[in-house]
Order: C-alpha cells, then structure tokens, then sequence
C-alpha cells in the first residue's frame, strides 16, 4: 500500500475559500463547512479556544493565526474549567468528512465537498495506489500496476506467454479467470477500474464469472433481473451465461420481464394476475410455448412488437456536450435536442451513464431519477418520502382538533414498544437478525388512543395501510391528492403509503423518485432505466407519462436497451465501443447483414447502417462454411434486429431522429472513428 494515499490512489485538496469567508469573524459565521456555524459544536470549538478573537475579521489574522486555523494539530486546550481538543480547520474537515465515502454523505455534505475538494492522483504512486517496493517487481518488464491498466483482452494474452512451471497452477487460474471476463464481454475493461464506475450491466456480469470458474455442481442460483442494464446484444451472452450455469449440473431461477431470456426457459412460473395487492397468485406453470397460449397477460405480450412512431417533435434547442472524457468516452461531442423525448442507447459499457449524469445532469435546470438507494431509515415509506403524510396528518388534526404531532410515528403519537417502527428487531449476534411485529400495537405503530381519532371514519393505520389507488379516492385534500396523482401516473398505484422504503425494488425507487421530480420546475428531466422492474404491459403506461411530460413543454432524456422506448423516441443516441468491435464476429452482426440485404439494402447502405468497412459486408453476406450465420431469421432475434435497424447503427456512436414512413434511408454525414477503444461520436442522421 502507497504510505502517501493510503491505497486510495489519490490525494485531496482543500481550496480554503470554500472554507472560509475571510470578509467575516468567527461570530459572523466565517466557517463555511456544514455543521460548524456559530451556534454548533464544532463552531464553538474555534470561539471559544482562545487562539482568536471571535470578532476580529479573518483577513485580518497574522500568519500565525492563520495556520493555527487551518492547520493546527490535535492540541488539548484549557478553556475554563474543561479541556477540549482542538484542530485546525482543514485538518478537522479531512478527518471528518474526507474518510468517508462520498455515497455515505449526507446530500448537503457532499455538495460541500463537491465544492470544496479536488482529488488529484497521489505523486508518490501517481494512482497505481501501491508503494514503491511493490512497483519495483516486474514480470517481462511490466509490474502489477502495469498490468492492472491493461485491457482485459490483451491482460489475458500477457498471462498466456508466462510459461515458468513454478507458477503453472496460479497461471492457470488467472488465465481462465480472465478469459471468462472476455468471454461475458468485459474484455474492454480494465483490472484497475473502480467497481464505482461500473454500469449496471457490467457489474452483474462481473459477479458471475466467479460462478463460472466454480466446480460446485447442483446448485441452485437465483437471479433478480440479471438483464438490468444491458442492451439487447448483451441479454444474448447473459442468456449464454445462463445456459452454461444450467448445463453444468446446477439449477438455475431467474425472476426476469424480458421476453428474449423469458424465450431460454426450461419452465416459466407467471405470478398476477396485477401487482400488490391484485397479484400473487399463480397464473401459469409451464413452457414458454404454453404460455404463449395460454391467453395470460404475459403470454400476450410475448410476442408484441414495437414499431416506430408515425411522427416525432421537432427539437426547440439542444443542449450541447463538448469533449467528454469521462472513462469509456473519448472526447465525445454532442447536441441532445431539447422539447422532446430523448433515447440514449448503447451496449453496456459504452459510456451512457458517464456522458448522461457526467455532462448533462450537472448542468442547471436537469433533474435527474435514477436507481440509487433511496436515503432515509427504517421508518421511511412512499407517504413520509413524498411528503404526503404532512397533509394527511393536518387534515385528521383538523378533523379531531388535536395537534398534528399525534398522527407522526416518530413523535408523540408512536407506539412505545416499538418506538413507531411496527416491528421489533432483535440482534441474533453472529446470525441474521430478526424481526417480529410489534405485540404492543400489533404492526400499526401508533398509540391505541391516537387510533380512536378518524378521518371519514378511517384511523391513521388504515389510511397508510392503503395503496396508493385507494387512497386517491378516499382523500379529498388537494395537496395530498395532487402527490397521489402523480404516484399512480408513474405506474406506482398498487404500493401501500405505509410500505417500507428498503422493501421496494430499483424501477420502483426510481419512479418515486420522478413522482417527486415532477412536481418540481425543472425543465429537463432524466431517467436511468425507467422500465427496469416494469412488467412488459406497463411499458406503454410509462410512455404515455413521457409524452406528457413533453407535451407539457419539458425535455425528456431517458438511458434505455427497451426496444419499444427507444422506437418511441423522438431522438436517438447510439453510444459503442469496443463491444461493437467484438460483435462484428459474432452470429448477430451475419444475422444483421443478412436482414438488411433481404431488406434491399445495398453493399455500401448495409456498410453505412452498420458502421463497418464495405469491404466487409461479401464476409458476412457470403460466410464460409465454418462461419457462425444461421441460415434462418426467426422469432426474437428478427424482432431485435428490426427493432434496431428501424432506430440507428453505428460503429461508436449514434445520434439519430427517428420516424417512419415508407422504404428505409439514411441521410446525413457519417465519419467513422478509427478509435480501438472507448466511445466516440461517428454518425449523425436521420432514419425515415
């Protein structure tokens, strides 16, 4: 470990401004840093250590209070008839705030140290995060940072030339290890890339490979939604990984929406026939083929088809993103159209994310809802997060003239056994804790007393205990009907306003989070993988509630793989990378030419569309024996391909205006970058 940076491979810098305000003393509030205000602690702490007048302006210290303010070490002071322990400024915020993870902070402390620090790499390791005796240790002139910045693909090709006997056996696991990393399509990363920085679709395919490489057989795996994040190229290898899992001996269980991994199965469970309280039942038990038959709503929907829009908006300003560099993305420049919905496609990995909440959610006007863990305790749920327990609680204190304070779980109202909570948690140690409902109030969190005051003859427990559906037709407040409203238009109406935040999956967070969004006045709004969790019939809900947003004048930019957003869509931007490169040997890339030759494209259109070389396309119209072309075009894969070739192709990157109208032609400019790696921009057009 690097002694300078602690393993971290990075140094932090404070820019003092944002610390202090020098026009200003200690009592006028001249320490800038969350919690440290006069009336605080730690604002005490520096008022009352003696060091410094409370009331002298801080452009005015000596040199000596200056560094005492900022850089004095842990000293113990005596202040009257206490000892406290003092230190300066910038050390304090750097052993207080800095040791934290940014994804730990409070929201209003990491706006602070958005501000207030720069991360630079360590000049001791210069990154590698590693001290100098370790660097010094080389293998054919690489040492292990070296090898750690290599691509995956050319790592594994390092491995394979290292032939001493007496590390065979760990360079046999390494190699395997790192050839099932490109064979799940991860060869474009990197060792050394933060696990952070990772999309949704890489991180589930890394947590894989472990599972590949074990010996274990009859075992049962269970995946949640693997698909999550990944385009429609990378559900075909996930499927593979699948298949490879079950094929070794093991069981495999996948709770998915997705009809391509859906098709793969052996056995098909459906659950409904609604959601919440309208589902869990069995509604069907048996083949994919039977279940296409068997009239269910996923049966249905199996095989419907998205088709592009018979007409799109037309932009009223764009909104422009100039050299973005951020991991994948190499030097990328775009315009994404403003007053319409917006698509961001692309493989997972190639750098949606980075170029969407790297360059566009910064900027101001752009709200975002995305999937991250929503903050806030136990105690949280849809009613408190949206805030629609503040209305509910005036109107049953109006209604029983009380103060409102009896109707909170979390004050005078809660239930003492449990604190407000329902259940009661009990530390097992070593083992997993558990928890049990509360005996005291039976679950309703509430005294027995406050549950005696009613609202249209219902009690507080009741009207939490209701989903979202029903609540909207018992309410009749108009601050609390406008948040239920909005609950139900992103697809939430089944959720119960009492139901546990930490209970809900990553689709349903994010759309609360719009749900909330929406009622601010933002003009610009984006969402990561709004139809992640949805079940294939609630897609077409969540496009009415973009066209609205729209209609309403607002800008809509969604990161989406679902076929029927991305034909919805007004325009496209298609990011690749590598991923694209490895494709192009692929039964998918042979399976696209064949489709738009059968199409009437020519040589040089199907060059064009699919952003390769026309001195390619003989290759894969014409393969040889040995080549991977099916020679049919069937069911899903025929869906996938024109769900893209009725979008855009492009070798790195795509920005596109969809529509439709008769025949299929592209117009515009094209400029293919012959970058090996990374994303950038090489088409702009229009598909009509």
């Amino acid at each position: 470990m690097c002694p300078e940076c602690e393993g971290i491979g990075r140094v932090s810098t404070l820019d003092v401004d944002q610390l202090v305000d020098r026009t200003k003393s200690l009592n006028e509030g001249a320490l800038l840093v969350p919690n440290f205000r006069p009336d605080h602690w730690y604002g005490q702490i520096f008022i009352s250590s003696g060091l410094f007048d409370p009331d002298m302006k801080l452009a005015d210290y000596t040199p000596e209070q200056w560094h005492d303010l900022l850089y004095k070490p842990l000293t113990k002071i005596k202040v009257g008839k206490s000892t406290i322990s003092y230190e300066g400024l910038v050390v304090k915020v750097q052993r207080v705030y800095l040791n934290k993870e940014r994804e730990s902070m409070q929201s209003h402390i990491g706006g602070f140290v958005d501000r207030a620090v720069t991360f630079t790499p360590c000049p001791l390791c210069h990154g590698t995060r590693l001290n100098q005796a370790a660097l010094r240790s080389k293998i054919d002139g690489r040492n292990i940072a070296d090898c750690s910045a290599m691509q995956i693909n050319e790592l594994a090709d390092v491995v394979r030339k290292i032939d001493d006997p007496a590390v065979a056996p760990m360079v046999t696991a390494l190699r395997e290890t790192l050839d099932s990393l490109v064979d799940i399509g991860l060869g474009y990363l990197s060792l050394d890339r933060e696990s952070g920085t990772l999309s949704g679709g890489e991180a589930q395919r890394v947590k894989m490979v472990r599972h590949l490489g074990s010996p274990l057989t009859d075992v049962t795996y269970v995946f949640d939604e693997p698909t999550v994040g990944l385009h429609p190229h990378d559900i075909q290898r996930m499927n593979e990984l699948l298949l490879l899992l079950r094929d070794k001996g093991n069981t495999v269980l996948v709770v998915e929406h997705k009809p391509e991994t859906i098709a793969i199965a052996d056995h098909v469970v459906d659950l409904g026939p609604g959601a919440g309280a309208a589902g869990g039942q069995v509604c069907f038990s048996g083949t994919v083929e039977a279940l296409r038959a068997s009239g269910t709503l996923t049966g249905r929907y199996l095989d419907h088809r998205a088709t592009l829009k018979g007409s799109v908006r037309t932009p009223t300003g764009y909104l422009s993103v100039s050299g973005a560099t951020a991991h994948n993305l190499r030097d990328v420049s775009v315009d994404i159209p403003l007053g319409v919905l917006t698509v961001v496609t692309g493989v997972a990995g190639s750098g949606k994310s980075s170029l969407i909440h790297g360059y566009v959610s910064t900027q101001e006007g752009v709200s975002v809802a995305d999937q991250s863990p929503i903050r806030g305790s136990r105690r949280s749920n849809p009613a408190t997060y949206t805030g629609l327990l503040d209305p509910l609680r005036a109107a049953f204190a109006k209604a029983n003239g009380v103060k409102a304070a009896l109707f909170s779980a979390n004050s005078a109202g809660a239930c003492p056994g449990c604190k407000g909570i329902g259940l009661v948690y009990t530390d097992l140690a070593m083992m997993a804790g558990v928890a049990s409902v509360c005996e005291q109030c039976e679950g309703k969190r509430y005294l027995p007393e406050v549950l005696r005051y009613k609202l249209r003859g219902k009690d507080i427990s009741e009207v939490l205990a209701m989903s979202v559906v029903e609540a909207r037709s018992f309410v009749q407040e108009r601050a609390a009907s406008a948040v239920l409203t909005r609950l139900v238009d992103v697809g939430l109406g089944y959720l119960r306003l009492g139901q546990p935040l930490n209970t809900l999956s990553g689709g349903e967070r994010q759309r609360l989070k719009l749900a909330i969004h929406m009622a601010e006045k933002a003009s610009v709004y984006v969402l990561d993988e709004p139809t992640t969790g949805l079940h294939l019939a609630d897609v077409d809900q969540l496009l009415g509630l973009l066209d609205r947003l729209v209609d309403a004048g607002n800008s809509v930019i969604v990161i989406e793989h679902h076929q029927a957003v991305m034909a919805h869509a007004d325009w496209v931007v298609d990011l690749a990378n590598t991923v694209y490169h490895e494709a192009r040997h692929t039964e998918q890339w042979f399976m696209i030419a064949r489709y738009l030759s059968g199409q009437g494209y020519s040589a040089a259109g199907i060059a064009s569309t699919m952003g390769i070389p026309a001195r390619y396309v003989s290759g894969y119209l014409h393969p040889k024996p040995d080549g991977q072309l099916k020679e049919t075009v069937q069911g899903e894969s025929h869906a996938w391909i024109e769900a893209w070739t009725g979008g855009c192709w492009g070798t790195t990157a795509t920005s596109c205006r969809t529509g439709s109208s008769t025949g299929r032609s592209r117009t515009g400019t094209s400029e293919v970058s012959s970058t090996p790696t990374g994303t950038t921009i090489c088409t702009t057009g229009s598909v009509r």
